[in-house]
Order: structure tokens, then sequence, then C-alpha cells
């Protein structure tokens, strides 16, 4: 039986792979995508608009596009690019969703979009969207300093809004799924471990960084000039975090993704990082997180019996 958002997306599992600027593109989108998940493409660079129809020999499954509405608020004609692809469905982000919904439904797209608050949230409900992706502070990238993590905005936002909701920020696995189910979300959205993948096209160098994160191994950056974002631990971002101020930290960020130079930027990484340990294909990634929902809620609920029973005794 299938849950809103399967429904909505057209998808076996709802596990849904973030939209990475440069590195969303259509081998890994494809890979998410056949393994049952939504992969994403990016639209912010020319590769990544390209890909919007390379991907198309590649998988024959839905396949998302992410909308920076910064990016393209002053640029409508990105929802034609879009239309041209063959899109259905659009995650949109970092911006006013009512500049865009309209024109995306209009063109027959489904429309999701990324929240980091209860303000946002709200006001992408009243604009119409048809579902949330939540995310906490903890997840990777660009954050508000003042965010929620997911544990206390899932629950905030599912008791407010009654969209489906895609959760997002610390999933990675069953575990964190089954908790985002419980918290109020029928699907789940994963980067980092997204990018500890086989199909992954980054840098070995990144990829060995976040299996070797540890729980304190990722920082929420404030310098000023550039974006807050949440990134790992390592390289530049280390030395930033020790104070020593850097300026235009994202200008040389494909050096660090695909080079593997971790003192030319700083790596967009969540803290759920400290739970991923290998490199595994995206098709395991996708099933497993989902699949092995209901053996987790087992295990719950035997650990809830057995404090019942001990309570009654």
């Amino acid at each position: 039986m299938s849950n809103r958002i399967q429904q909505l997306l057209g998808v076996e599992f709802p596990v849904v792979q973030a939209p990475m600027t440069y590195i969303a593109r259509a081998e890994l989108a494809a890979a998410v995508s056949e393994g049952g998940g939504l992969g994403m493409i990016e639209t912010l660079t020319a590769e990544g608009r390209a890909d919007l129809l390379r991907v198309r020999q590649l998988t024959d499954r839905p396949v998302a596009a992410n909308l920076m509405i910064q990016g393209w608020k002053r640029d409508p004609s990105i929802v034609d690019v879009l239309v041209a692809a063959g899109v259905r469905h659009v995650f949109t982000s970092a911006g006013d969703p009512a500049l865009f919904t309209a024109r995306l439904h209009d063109a027959g797209m489904t429309v999701v979009h990324v929240v980091g608050s209860l303000k946002g949230a709200m006001k992408a409900a009243d604009a119409g969207v048809d579902a949330l992706v939540v995310e906490g502070v903890e997840g990777g990238g660009f954050k508000s300093a003042l965010g929620a993590s997911t544990m206390v905005l899932l629950p905030l936002v599912a008791e407010r809004v009654g969209l489906p909701i895609i959760s997002a920020g610390g999933m990675c696995d069953a575990r964190s799924c089954a908790a985002a189910v419980v918290l109020g979300a029928e699907g789940v959205q994963m980067g980092t471990r997204m990018l500890a993948s086989e199909e992954a096209a980054v840098h070995t160098n990144f990829k060995d960084a976040i299996l070797a994160a540890d729980d304190a191994g990722t920082v929420l950056l404030e310098v000023p000039g550039n974006p807050t974002m949440r990134v790992l631990r390592t390289g530049l971002a280390a030395r930033i975090s020790e104070r020593e101020p850097d300026a235009a930290l994202l200008g040389r960020v494909t050096d660090l993704y695909f080079a593997g130079d971790l003192e030319a930027s700083v790596a967009n990484t969540g803290q759920v990082s400290s739970r991923i340990t290998d490199l595994r294909p995206v098709a395991e990634i996708v099933r497993r997180t989902w699949c092995e929902i209901e053996e987790v809620l087992d295990a719950a609920r035997s650990r809830l019996g057995s404090r019942a029973d001990a309570a009654d005794s």
C-alpha cells in the first residue's frame, strides 16, 4: 500500500536524493531512480540543465529537478527548460515558493518545497505546494544558524501543516527513517548518505573524509560574505572554525568535490556523516532505508514491551 509521497512522486520507495549543486547529475540521479527512489538533478549549472535531457538515456523512471529560487527568481525561463526536458517533479528551495509554484503547476508539474522552519512551511502551504521537505539544522549545506533540529522541527510542522512531508537532515538508514515516520514524515531525503555511495562522482578524498568523521565532524560556519553552511570540519573548514577567517569559501568547491583538494573549499556535509561507515550502491541504500523500517519498529516495540512489563511487575 502506497503512502501519499509514493503516490505523488510515482516511486516504489519514498527515498529522495538531495539536490547537491555540481554533484546531483545524471548518473547519480538515474542510479537512485533505478533503485526505486527518486533521483534529482540540479539546475544551477549548465551541465546540470543538460543532464535533465541526458538522464533519459539512463532511466525511464521518475527523476526530479531542483529549482533554487534565489538563482532563478529573475529568470522564469527555467520553467521552459524543465518543460522541454519533460520534468514532472520539481523541488524548489532557497526562496519564496510563490514565485514559481503557479507556473510549475500550470505546466503540469508537482511542486515540493524545502523548508527549515515552521514559518517557511506555512508560507509554502499558502503558496499551494504539493508537499514539503522539512530539513533540520543538522543537515549539510546552507542553513539558518537559528534553525531547529529535525527532532523538533519535523513534528512541529506535521502538527500544523497538513501536507505530505519528506524528512531531511540526519537521514541515512532505516533507523533514522523509522524515527522520521513516527515524527510525521512519509518519506526521507538524503544527501550525505548519497555522497558516500559507489555511484557518487565525488573524489575518494571527500568520501573518505565523510567515513572518517565523528559526531563532532561537522561545523556550522558563519563567515562574512558567505552563506551560513554546515560543512565537514576538515581542511580549510577546520582552520576557519579555529578563527582563521577566509572569504569566498565556495570559489573552488569543484576542486574539492572532484579533485579531492580539501584545502580548496568547504565540503557541505551533514552531521549524519558520523553514522556512515561504508560505501554502498545507491540501490541498496534506497531499498534498505525503506524496507527495513518494520524490523526497526519491531525492535523498538520489543524494548517498549519489556519496560512496560517491568512497570507492571
